[in-house]
């Protein structure tokens, strides 16, 4: 894994200049790649790439990169990994297409395959996770890529005007932000989605002119720039489901599971090769204790394995992770952390994340990442099994949901939904309360509850419906200023496809979204801050496409959430052992508000100052916070995802 960055610029460029403004690129990305770095311009082309590398396979010079190809024709800078690459060898050997190889890096077989087949044959060949950036000598073009689900970042867009205008790339904006062109303008729709979802979701980025290539596209680009940004899938998940939904997996019970066990071995035993110390993250969940459980059924020598604990009741998992640990007979290493450990991490976020990005379970992400690199340099994560086996408990509750209110007419919804909402918070909390702890349950503010329901009621369809549960801000274009909320995966999509299930179409929506833009781009960013490889092993795309096959039966069961991953488990750790209710990976942000970050919140939230920067509707934001600190509501997310975009402006905008 790496990082790297570029630019085009078709005027040509001064040698000289462009390779300091080269230099400062890869510099600002140095913690993706310390080991080695380099580059490779042609000035009267236009063209430079920028590289930093993380050595994992080929430590040699052998692997250092950007990289031509033997024929000469092509240049790459590559980051991530191919997992099949040796596979990719033997065919090139078998047809006789194959180059005298240098060394053995992932690298040089991309490079060959793409000489003997063309980049989107080899991109297709491919298993692996990748951002790509590929400069064709010959027809003087440009190829950015990037892998099937969106593990490896990439950024790119048009800076600059005349003979200054300059096309920027790159694994992470500050090495873009580098470039003298760069114009930092913030785009208010971009702002607004990160208030409904806590993140900025592809093909956008916090910045006008600057996108992200979408998960399983390439996009081309010629030397003069005149070619429109437009591009254009090698792989599509929606394909790949409908694929799955035309010819499903028809063995029994037993078959699936045999099945899903040996895709899981092979993806597994690939992601396993490094020439460098490897492990895993270990929660004690159900899909981190499958990838080290078929770990150590595959390595010889007890796996790495590392999970962090919290002292907070409730909160702590890694008793449970130490118990899998032990039975696995892993070599195990917890910590556990402070407040005040995890208090640290928070001015650093805004460096890490480059741009505003709300996730807060980004702090134990990053100091599970920094426990593992001070042992190993890859470390392989359980990430992506809830979307692909339905794991998610918002998946069996909305589908209950919507079942009950499909019955019931929209105007009719509409009206009890304004009824609820003619009483308060306070007031659904004083009545509800009581009458809840006669019946012996606690389901916390009742009233927040209440209202959330009321504005399900309003929802004319059940993708909307979905929409509205994994919000924050429900109308964030009414808190950020001058914003209109721009086209994404849920309006573009309406209704859903009329013929898939309900569960179906929400575990699809996750992972054309929540999955790339929150899961992915938290682990990345957090473990590359600390110069850490991630490995997915459940996003191999062989296990995503038969995942895609296996009938909904089978993934869920009894109104419980992955099933068919469930029994796969069980043969490497006792079910006894497994079956517990979820905690999840969060953090007490809602009394760290009201306690030990309440001054550093109140100072990014002043009222004259929101006036000031005019973003935010400053009246809506402080009446949420009051509301907060007096304890008669739980505004933590919604106030969390302002905190981030105020700590991010400050670090990136007002050098602070």
């Amino acid at each position: 894994m790496c990082g790297f960055a570029g630019f085009l610029a078709p005027a040509g460029f001064s040698s000289q200049a462009g390779v300091d403004i080269g230099q400062q690129m890869g510099r600002a990305i140095l913690h993706r790649g310390p080991d080695d770095g380099g580059l490779w311009h042609d000035h009267e082309a236009g063209v430079l790439l920028s590289h930093r590398r993380l050595a994992i396979l080929d430590l040699s010079a052998a692997g250092h990169q950007p990289m031509a190809s033997a024929s000469g024709r092509y240049v790459i800078a590559f980051n991530g990994e191919i997992y099949n690459h040796l596979t990719i060898r033997r065919k090139l050997e078998t047809a006789g297409q194959a180059v005298e190889w240098r060394g053995h890096s992932d690298t040089e077989t991309l490079l060959a395959a793409i000489d003997a087949w063309g980049l989107e044959k080899t991109l297709q060949e491919a298993v692996g996770m990748f951002a790509v950036a590929l400069w064709d000598r010959s027809a003087r073009k440009l190829t950015l890529a990037r892998d099937r689900i969106g593990e490896k970042p990439l950024y790119y867009g048009w800076q600059g005007s005349g003979s200054q205008r300059v096309f920027l790339f790159g694994s992470e904006l500050k090495a873009l932000k580098a470039h003298p062109q760069f114009t930092a303008d913030i785009d208010r729709g971009a702002l607004a989605l990160q208030m409904r979802h806590n993140y900025i979701p592809a093909p956008y980025s916090i910045y006008r002119g600057i996108s992200k290539l979408r998960p399983g596209h390439l996009l081309e680009l010629d030397g003069r720039g005149e070619q429109a940004l437009d591009s254009r899938p090698y792989w599509s998940l929606d394909e790949a489901v409908l694929r799955g939904r035309a010819a499903p997996f028809a063995g029994s019970d037993a078959d699936a599971v045999a099945a899903l066990d040996k895709v899981l071995h092979e993806a597994i035993g690939q992601q396993m090769l490094a020439d460098v110390p490897l492990g895993a993250f270990l929660s004690g969940g159900i899909d981190s204790s499958t990838v080290a459980g078929i770990m150590q059924a595959i390595s010889p020598r007890p796996v790495k394995t590392f999970t962090i604990g919290f002292s907070e009741e409730g909160m702590n998992e890694a008793v449970f992770a130490k118990d899998v640990a032990q039975h696995l007979g892993t070599e195990h290493t917890e910590l556990y952390v402070t407040p005040a450990m995890a208090m640290d991490v928070i001015p650093r976020l805004a460096h890490l994340y480059d741009e505003p990005f709300s996730d807060s379970s980004q702090i134990p992400t990053f100091l599970v990442s920094q426990l593992a690199r001070s042992h190993v340099t890859v470390s392989l994560s359980g990430d992506a099994g809830d979307e692909l086996f339905g794991g998610y408990t918002r998946y069996n509750l909305a589908s209950r949901l919507w079942n009950s209110l499909e019955r019931i007419p929209g105007p009719l919804r509409s009206l009890a939904g304004g009824g609820i909402r003619a009483l308060p918070v306070g007031g659904w909390n004083a009545v509800g309360k009581p009458l809840l702890a006669m019946a012996g349950k606690n389901l916390g503010n009742v009233g927040d509850r209440a209202h959330k329901f009321a504005g399900l009621l309003a929802e004319r369809d059940r993708m909307q419906v979905y929409r509205r549960m994994v919000s924050h801000w429900d109308e964030p274009a009414r808190l950020v200023l001058g914003a209109s909320e721009p086209s994404n995966y849920f309006s573009a999509r309406g209704a859903g496809a009329a013929d898939a299930d309900y569960y179906d179409e929400m575990m699809l929506a996750d992972m054309h979204t929540y999955l790339p833009d929150d899961i992915l781009v938290k682990v990345d960013r957090a473990a590359m801050g600390v110069s850490l490889e991630t490995r997915v092993p459940f996003l191999d795309h062989r296990v995503v496409e038969f995942a895609a096959s296996v009938p909904l039966h089978m993934k869920v069961r009894d109104g419980q959430g992955k099933w068919l991953l469930r029994q796969v488990l069980y043969k490497y750790v006792p079910k006894e052992m497994i079956e517990r209710p979820k905690m999840g990976f969060g953090v007490p942000i809602d009394a760290w508000l009201r306690g030990p970050l309440r001054e550093w919140a109140e100072s990014l939230l002043d009222e004259r100052r929101l006036q000031n920067e005019g973003y935010f509707d400053a009246r809506a934001v402080r009446a949420k916070w009051q509301e907060h600190l007096s304890g008669a509501r739980n505004w933590q997310y919604h106030l969390w995802d302002i905190l981030m975009f105020q700590s991010w402006l400050d670090r990136w905008q007002h050098g602070a």
